[in-house]
């Protein structure tokens, strides 16, 4: 399978004024809240690094750089991209590093005001922590020729490797995309230059990456929408061989190259390959023709392909998850085969060979391969019987490519990722060991001894399962194993992986997955005969992570605990009297009518569970993957329609109010009326990013609460009571896809649970908005008064915080959700949290945290320093 597709990374262009007319205004007009929803629909539609630009004649670059910088930190949607901070301007540029979290990303410097300023800025980038883009740029100008760029770049790369001792994984060459087709015959060879130039730096430069701003390409056809998005996809389809590891590019809109029409590809690919000297004109004869939206036709069934030789049909079958005919091929293919087994090894793999393929070169989806792999098993099924009879026979005729155990990690019973990426590699030829959810460490390892497996997978969602992580890697370390350990999972990383797991497993590589589209190249290159130097560069790379994690930690700006409780969320209590909800106490809510939950659902994270990403509704009639979500929504509405008619799961909840006021950072919570006798206490945690102005507060839940006769809320709410029973059904009769999309359907309605029950509490039980009228997308926004922070998210990270809200609900007894060790929430599709009903409240992000608020917190919550510091590890700022 080919990796240079899946690991090409986008770069979200819609948060640059220069760029996007609707940005700039909103940056103009000072809706910087507004200018914050450019920047997620970016990410909801795909982009990895979000590029930010303030350079405009109109605008204090440095000052908006820095507020909407400071902004998005505040939103953990956002914030978990990195930052692509982008100006001309030095003084914008270093506002930007000052206050982005995380990794950033510069763009740009370059070397056309000389040496000497190069080497200044960079040696600034490099203390910071960021990574840089070098523009191919020098006192003579940009670089236009092959030559020119390539020679730009290498004098760039050796003064800044052994001069400046700039990390050269953090060197990214922008070596000028420029426009071609413009009638002036100079521009012809733009883009062949720039590929030429890719794989010299490639060849070359060791370790440099490549970037590029796409749309320049094709700015000779301002809209014409469709023959820009063709002249994209072409683009990128030479250049990412040639060594573009990302771009700048709106993610929402690529078209993919095997759709567009021939005739309308080869004229493109004429201009930007250069193949003849009237390719412009060419493509001008035919430009008009393809004007307009480019909307998918209508889907005809075809049944042509049955006519096809039996071993064409079990391809076709499983490249479009078909299981109608799937036995009875199976059975004409064992037929004319001289063993069972040879049906396997042939057609069978062959089929998913190409349903590998076409996932590594983004033609296929994730809701696609799992189909396959439902196909696969039901084939395998059916000649299992007769593969028996001649048992003997099979003793050492097994096709595995490699055995891979994988486990979510004690205290954690999320496993839809893990199982979406056991299924990806089963359909290219690996033998998956597959221990379940909430493993403990010897366990998995005595299994990986047990079943001689070629490496391990361990997976976790919660923050506390990353230093179960660390724990099975010291383990694996005592016990002298040599074997990859591979990490994964929503709160995973490669920085924490650097920092934290592989420095505990030194006898064998430690490779993190970012995700299902990954996981079959890093195990292919792991067992592959190049396995040593792929190791060597792993450990390589993960070593510069570190350096780099501990340069930019000690450089962020950061208050001590007392300047940023001196800067806190505030308002005039005196003319503020707190709503009284209608009762004090709980109540329990049993076998809740799924129905009810039903036009309760997001289905935008629905569709990222499945690696489809954006924005529902408009994600059905996205260009790349439309079809593919159009077929999964259909699947899922089915089965949810199955699900509520016949009770497939039931939903129970407990909610409640008390008596609550500001203790400090805690909220102090009464037992009743009487505000007498305390019940428990809620503690948080304040932000300690400083914000550069005392307009923006330094967030902490406890602000929200007023000091005196004010209330609190709670909640637990499951939609996954029978999840457990009916998923492993499914999966015992191998249909993958069903159990995972069971899964997902439960974790849907626990979060439409919360939604509704949040809205009755708002409208009934608090009743502090009787008259709201907010619709679904405006639930979604959160467009509403009050909040529900979660215990364990960006709020209050604090998983050990569940302890006291559990207590006081009863939570266990009324619902039947547990707690796990890691304060994980079992089952799985369960949600609970805090109700507040200050109409200004709103969500917000701890970020990164100083040793000052951990020993303070401790005091609070009487644990001790090093039990804080394990639990709260992932926000540390030490």
């Amino acid at each position: 399978m080919s990796n240079s597709a899946t690991q090409f990374i986008n770069i979200g262009e819609r948060t640059n004024v220069a760029g996007s007319a609707r940005f700039k205004k909103l940056i103009v007009n000072n809706d910087f809240e507004k200018a914050l929803s450019v920047a997620r629909q970016q990410v909801e539609s795909g982009a990895q690094i979000i590029d930010v630009n303030m350079d405009d004649g109109l605008i204090d670059g440095a000052e908006a750089m820095t507020r909407f910088l400071q902004l998005m930190a505040g939103e953990p949607d956002i914030s978990r991209v990195p930052v692509m901070i982008d100006s001309s301007k030095w003084e914008v540029l270093e506002a930007g590093l000052k206050c982005v979290q995380g990794k950033a990303v510069v763009n740009s410097i370059s070397m056309k005001e000389g040496e000497a300023e190069f080497l200044a800025h960079a040696r600034k980038v490099r203390d910071l922590g960021a990574a840089a883009v070098i523009m191919a740029f020098d006192e003579e100008g940009q670089a236009e020729t092959a030559d020119h760029k390539f020679e730009i770049c290498e004098r760039a790369y050796n003064l800044l490797v052994n001069e400046v001792d700039f990390p050269p994984e953090d060197i990214i060459f922008d070596p000028n995309i420029f426009a071609v087709a413009t009638g002036i015959e100079e521009h012809n060879d733009y883009a062949v230059a720039f590929f030429d130039a890719c794989k010299r730096i490639k060849a070359n430069l060791p370790h440099a990456r490549i970037s590029g701003g796409l749309s320049n390409v094709s700015f000779a056809f301002r809209g014409n929408n469709v023959l820009r998005e063709a002249m994209h996809s072409v683009f990128l389809y030479h250049a990412i061989p040639a060594g573009l590891d990302m771009a700048i590019v709106n993610a929402g809109q690529l078209t993919i190259y095997d759709d567009i029409p021939d005739e309308l590809r080869e004229r493109v690919e004429d201009v930007i390959l250069n193949r003849r000297p009237d390719a412009t004109d060419r493509l001008l004869e035919v430009a008009d023709k393809y004007k307009g939206d480019g909307k998918a036709k209508a889907h005809v069934v075809d049944l042509e392909w049955r006519k096809l030789p039996v071993e064409k049909r079990l391809e076709h079958a499983l490249v479009r998850g078909i299981t109608d005919f799937i036995v009875a091929d199976t059975e004409e293919a064992r037929l004319s085969a001289e063993r069972p087994l040879h049906v396997i090894e042939g057609p069978l793999m062959a089929g998913m060979n190409v349903v590998g393929d076409l996932f590594g070169a983004g033609k296929m989806f994730l809701p696609q391969v799992v189909k396959s792999a439902r196909v696969m098993k039901a084939s395998v099924a059916h000649l299992l019987p007769f593969m028996e009879e001649e048992k003997e026979l099979l003793g050492t005729a097994g096709t595995s490519n490699g055995r891979i155990l994988m486990a979510t990690v004690k205290g954690d019973v999320h496993d839809i990722g893990k199982n979406i990426v056991g299924v990806v590699l089963q359909c290219n030829g690996y033998d998956v060991v597959d221990l379940g959810v909430m493993v403990p460490c010897d366990k998995i390892l005595d299994a990986a001894v047990e079943h001689n497996v070629d490496m391990v997978g361990l997976s976790g969602l919660i923050t506390p399962s990353l230093d179960e992580m660390v724990y099975v890697g010291k383990e694996m370390q005592r016990r002298g194993m040599t074997m990859p350990l591979l990490i994964g999972g929503a709160t995973t990383s490669k920085t924490h992986t650097a920092v934290k797991i592989e420095p505990a497993y030194e006898a064998g590589p430690t490779v993190y997955v970012t995700d299902a589209s990954r996981a079959v190249g890093v195990v292919g290159k792991l067992l592959g005969d190049t396995s040593a130097d792929y190791t060597f560069d792993i450990r390589s790379e993960y070593e510069k992570a570190r350096a780099a994690h501990q340069r930019g930690q000690s450089a962020k700006s950061r208050l001590t605990l007392k300047e940023a409780r001196d800067n806190p969320w505030t308002t005039n209590w005196a003319n503020y009297t707190p709503p009284k909800p209608t009762f004090l106490g709980t109540k329990t809510l049993t076998n809740y009518p799924l129905e009810k939950l039903r036009d309760f659902i997001d289905w935008t994270p629905f569709f990222a569970t499945w690696e489809l990403k954006g924005r529902y509704p408009a994600i059905l009639e996205n260009e790349r993957y439309g079809e593919a979500a159009r077929d999964l929504f259909e699947d899922a509405q089915a089965m949810l329609d199955q699900m509520i008619a016949e009770k497939w799961v039931a939903a129970n909840g407990v909610f409640g109010f008390w008596p609550a006021g500001q203790n400090g950072d805690d909220v102090r919570v009464y037992k009743d009326a009487s505000r007498t006798e305390t019940l428990t206490q809620f503690h948080g945690l304040r932000q300690q990013i400083s914000k550069g102005s005392q307009d923006k507060p330094n967030f902490c839940i406890s602000d929200f609460c007023a000091p005196t006769d004010d209330y609190i809320g709670g909640f637990a709410v499951t939609a996954g009571l029978g999840e457990s029973a009916k998923s492993k059904a499914f999966e015992e009769a191998g249909d993958d896809y069903n159990s995972i999309l069971f899964k997902a359907l439960c974790d849907r309605l626990a979060e439409a649970f919360a939604e509704h029950l949040h809205q009755r509490v708002r409208r009934e039980f608090w009743g502090y908005a009787p008259d709201e009228t907010a619709s679904g997308d405006e639930l979604i926004a959160e467009k509403y008064a009050g909040i529900r922070p979660a215990p364990g998210y960006p709020a209050q990270p604090d998983h050990t915080e569940k302890a006291a809200l559990f207590n006081i609900l009863d939570v266990t007894k009324e619902t039947g959700i547990e707690l796990t060790q890691s304060f994980a929430m079992h089952p799985a599709s369960s949600v609970s949290g805090i109700y507040f009903s200050h109409p200004d409240s709103v969500y917000f992000g701890v970020g990164k945290i100083e040793k000052d608020q951990v020993e303070d917190y401790a005091r609070r919550k009487e644990m001790s320093v090093d039990d804080v510091e394990r639990w709260l590890a992932p926000i540390l700022n030490y």
